[in-house]
């Protein structure tokens, strides 16, 4: 008891960036709990991963067998459910992920575990784990009691908490015997199909310039992609910059787009929206200028510049060249 695990994701030969973020804040939980953080591992031919998520457990325990080449729900829940019974944990974490999604319900319910989906954060009352959710767009947040005994299953969003950047365990890596000893007729892999992305990924990129409604036209956009160039950074932005036709679609930042968790983050006239800031919580560094001081966006901002931007970002762009030479 007391031990917390988590399925580490992988897909197409890359860990998900979810399998460390889990990993790192389940750490921290576990010790409140006093038990250890054990990573899952599933798939076939996944030896390096092992390894590398070594680094941020306190051990792994993972399947290597062809039969898992590929993401296969059924094939995942009938792994896990053995091992959950057998090792009985306290906590089991699975990505909010499209996978997770597939996976985590129907694991639930043959075990009758407690189950929490979408989770935030997960703090202590009496000794006890109580998930975070939130609910109307971000703008609050909820604490669970779970039900019942563990082990207990959450779902836990992605980008949520920075995953640590240099290991900081040396778990022990134990390869276990899988319980699937033939292959699943009635629910089989066909194809992988990738969703179709823009030019840039925005929620792999380190540094963000994100324009709200404050950029007022489309032809002031230069000033902003002025400045990207100049930070080595990527653009992106609110809902009313998707909705006015300066960014595509696929750069848009909040609950309606995507959650991002750049080292850097510059909000240009952007107010702040309760639906906007939940998409910026992983940032780690936030820079925000608006004229506004009392723009919502102020509230979680590392760096407040309050003036008009059409008069910061011409200096802010030329003290960069400079000292870039």
């Amino acid at each position: 008891m007391g031990d917390v695990f988590v399925l580490a994701e992988h897909r197409q030969g890359e860990l998900r960036d979810i399998t460390l973020e889990m990993l790192t804040k389940a750490s921290g939980i576990a010790e409140e709990l006093g038990g250890e953080t054990v990573a899952v591992l599933i798939g076939s031919g996944v030896d390096s991963f092992a390894e590398k998520i070594a680094g941020y457990s306190d051990k792994v325990l993972y399947v290597d067998d062809p039969l898992f080449s590929d993401y296969n729900s059924e094939k995942y829940q009938k792994v896990l459910a053995e091992l959950i019974k057998q090792q009985n944990p306290e906590l089991f974490m699975i990505g909010h992920t499209t996978q997770g999604v597939d996976l985590a319900p129907a694991l639930a319910v043959e075990l009758n575990m407690p189950f929490v989906t979408d989770v935030i954060d997960v703090e202590f009352v009496d000794g006890k784990p109580q998930p975070v959710r939130q609910y109307y767009q971000g703008k609050v947040n909820a604490n669970f009691a779970f039900k019942g005994e563990p082990p207990y299953l959450i779902t836990f969003r992605e980008a949520t908490v920075e995953a640590a950047e240099e290991p900081f365990k040396e778990g022990a890596v134990e390869k276990v015997e899988s319980p699937l000893k033939e292959d699943i007729e009635y629910r089989r892999f066909v194809e992988y199909l990738e969703a179709e992305v823009g030019d840039v990924d925005i929620t792999q990129s380190e540094v963000l310039i994100a324009v709200g409604r404050g950029v007022r036209e489309e032809k002031n956009m230069a000033l902003i992609e002025e400045l990207a160039e100049a930070v080595k950074g990527d653009v992106c932005g609110s809902r009313a910059a998707t909705d006015a036709g300066w960014i595509p679609a696929d750069r848009q930042v909040g609950t309606s787009g995507k959650t991002v968790s750049p080292k850097l983050y510059i909000a240009v006239g952007i107010s702040g929206a309760f639906q906007h800031l939940a998409g910026i919580k992983g940032a780690n560094t936030i820079v925000a200028i608006n004229r506004d001081p009392d723009a919502p966006i102020f509230t979680v901002a590392d760096f407040a510049i309050i003036d008009d931007l059409f008069k910061v970002l011409p200096k802010m762009t030329e003290k960069l060249k400079e000292l870039q030479g």
